[in-house]
């Protein structure tokens, strides 16, 4: 059977071991190709190839629902579930998605973008179930990395609660989120795939009892739990707490023997209440350049095969905002030594494996633990440092009570630094930057601020650095800068809540934050062109607004426009605007940023055309909004 002919997962029920290895290659074949074409994550999704085979072979799929955790590694999924032929689409606008998504397919039991989620939702099909009386299994898959995340940890702890829930959650572990994991439930997983009284076990008992008679090739179901039993005996702690947390323990199965995979899978679905199999994987299984650089082929852009070399822009590219604000930050704290970078397992992705590779005393990873490395940073801030949190917009969500709570009702002088923010392609709706502005500037005690350019970043990071009155927070978008001149030192901080006039015109006042400075500017050229004239002020700060600034403008000016990468609804066009009704300046206001949607993936140039938000278009609604009577206006 090709993979092609596969478009149900209860297809692969009845193949021979043999068989289901040939419909592995065929899939890392398809994974490699089409991730080369158009980027995308390339290690988790190699490494869980027979482990996805293994477990859908023991499944009714009609029936049973399998949640994974982190779209990123269900490439091998999306393959058999009726994608093959539009795989070619991967992550492309109105294309397959990278993560799953319920709307797209009805295999995609549960959406997932970040980590940590899916033993929840498991068990809350498992109760569901349950409660309506039906009969299916329910099957969640965590990789080791989201295990450092408390919400995992705190559905393992309700599940152990419920012995008569059947749930089978199945540990992938491979020792990796995206940088090596941090922390101690790794620690203890490593020891116990490394245990030497384990890999003998492994090694050997089975083929022994194999040679015992009446037994041959196959384990009885007493045998296969004798053999389970010894193993959590040679190695007793890891097992150990997964047992006392209430689930049954199995493993750890290597992940990548079809055999072992299925034979234990079909034990577990026999086991009554909550099971967990520990599988062992390597990530970027089949391709060996991604096996000996995990971090590097986590996620790639379009590249060579052959080479495993990522393929040239035709031209070269500025700097990144991310590269640009870690060299800042490590200049900085080369001279401070109470600066502290902190990140949630995205070392590579934020840049700062740069200070801790030059600074590791200066350089924490909490691992995929957002709440934690809030408070954390407020605990770092107590005691008179000066922590800098780097963390994605999307991500730091999930920390908002910590924000809140631990940092800003205590005033404590925390740098946040959202990078990530606006609109970021092609990961989609869960990791689209749009909701910071929003949910920051409504809390009392915060500074927010966005720099126009990679130079205003630079001066921003300095600013954040040495605010010390109270938390402060930074957003900047994801990719390339323009590239504006950097300096190596002497960076001047700004002044809290001072914004700058960039050009001068009568006609209409133009606000642009941060990333949409420069669209702005842009706007206001096509608007000279057709005879209206726009002064264009770059905020740099959300809160505290310059109204200093704003509001004799605005007066004098009558005609308004906000321009952000971001929710409109609470966003910073929402500030300017309830500034100006509060100071009881009544002019027409526009509003240009994202609407009440979901921004779906696709290039972010596309996102943008689709929302009205390229520079041409701000021009023609600014036209037909405010100067549609005009002769001189094209609209």
């Amino acid at each position: 059977m090709h993979l092609s002919e596969i478009t149900h997962p209860n297809q692969l029920h009845g193949l021979s071991i043999r068989q289901l290895q040939q419909i592995a290659r065929q899939i890392r074949d398809k994974h490699l190709q089409t991730v080369a074409a158009t980027g995308g994550h390339l290690g988790p999704g190699l490494g869980v190839v027979e482990l996805t085979l293994g477990l859908y072979q023991t499944l009714d799929l009609d029936r049973d629902k399998v949640i994974w955790d982190v779209g990123h590694q269900a490439y091998p999924h999306k393959l058999i579930t009726g994608r093959y032929n539009h795989f070619h689409t991967l992550r492309q606008k109105d294309g397959v998605a990278g993560y799953l998504k319920r709307c797209e397919n009805k295999f995609d039991h549960f959406g997932a973008g970040h980590a940590s989620t899916s033993i929840s939702a498991g068990l809350g099909m498992a109760l569901a179930r349950d409660i309506k009386g039906e009969n299916f299994k329910v099957a969640a898959i965590i990789g080791d990395g989201a295990l450092t995340g408390g919400m995992a940890l705190e559905a393992i702890n309700h599940a152990g609660h419920l012995p008569n829930t059947n749930l089978l959650v199945v540990l992938n572990d491979n020792e990796m989120s995206i940088s090596p994991n941090v922390g101690a439930i790794p620690r203890y997983l490593n020891k116990m795939r490394l245990s030497p009284p384990m890999q003998f076990i492994k090694d050997n008992l089975e083929e022994q009892v194999k040679q015992l008679p009446f037994v041959g090739e196959s384990l009885t179901p007493e045998l296969e739990r004798i053999k389970e039993g010894m193993k959590r005996l040679a190695v007793p702690k890891v097992g150990a707490v997964f047992e006392e947390l209430g689930f049954t323990y199995m493993g750890p199965v290597d992940g990548h023997n079809l055999e072992d995979l299925i034979a234990t899978f079909k034990q577990a679905h026999k086991i009554p209440g909550p099971v967990l199999v520990h599988v062992a994987t390597t990530k970027g299984k089949g391709y060996e350049i991604a096996e000996k650089d995990k971090v590097g082929y986590h996620a790639q852009s379009p590249f060579n095969l052959t080479t495993g070399k990522a393929i040239p822009s035709s031209t070269p590219k500025p700097p990144k905002y991310s590269k640009v604000f870690a060299h800042t930050l490590v200049k900085l704290a080369e001279q401070n030594p109470k600066i502290i970078g902190i990140t949630a397992a995205m070392a590579t992705g934020t840049c700062l494996d740069k200070l801790q590779a030059k600074l590791p005393k200066q350089y924490i990873d909490v691992g995929i633990a957002e709440q934690h490395a809030v408070t954390l940073a407020a605990g770092l801030a107590a005691e008179g440092m000066r922590p800098v949190a780097d963390i994605y917009s999307t991500f730091l969500q999930r920390g908002y009570d910590q924000i809140i709570h631990d940092v800003c009702i205590q005033n404590l002088p925390v740098f946040f630094c959202l990078d990530r923010a606006g609109i970021v392609g092609d990961d989609g709706p869960t990791h689209q930057g749009m909701y910071d502005i929003a949910y920051m500037r409504c809390i009392p005690n915060m500074v927010m601020m966005a720099p126009k350019d990679e130079a205003e970043l630079q001066r921003m990071t300095v600013t954040g650095v040495n605010y010390t009155k109270g938390p402060i927070a930074m957003r900047f978008p994801r990719g390339n800068g323009y590239g504006v001149p950097l300096m190596e030192e002497g960076w001047e901080p700004l002044e809290i809540g001072k914004g700058e006039i960039l050009r001068n015109g009568d006609d209409v006042l133009m606000i642009g934050y941060g990333s949409m400075v420069n669209s702005t500017l842009q706007a206001a050229e096509i608007l000279s062109e057709h005879g209206i004239e726009a002064t264009v002020i770059n905020a740099r700060f959300c809160k505290p607004l310059d109204t200093e600034l704003m509001f004799p403008l605005a007066r004098e000016i009558k005609r308004v426009v906000t321009l952000e990468e971001g929710c409109l609804m609470g966003g910073f066009g929402s500030a300017v605007a309830e500034a100006l009704l509060d100071a009881d300046i009544l002019v027409p206001i526009k509003r240009f940023g994202v609407p009440d949607v979901l921004v779906d993936h696709a290039k972010p140039d596309e996102s943008k055309a689709e929302l009205g938000l390229t520079s041409p278009q701000i021009a023609q609604r600014i036209l037909k909004a405010f100067f549609s009577n005009q002769p001189s206006a094209v609209v």
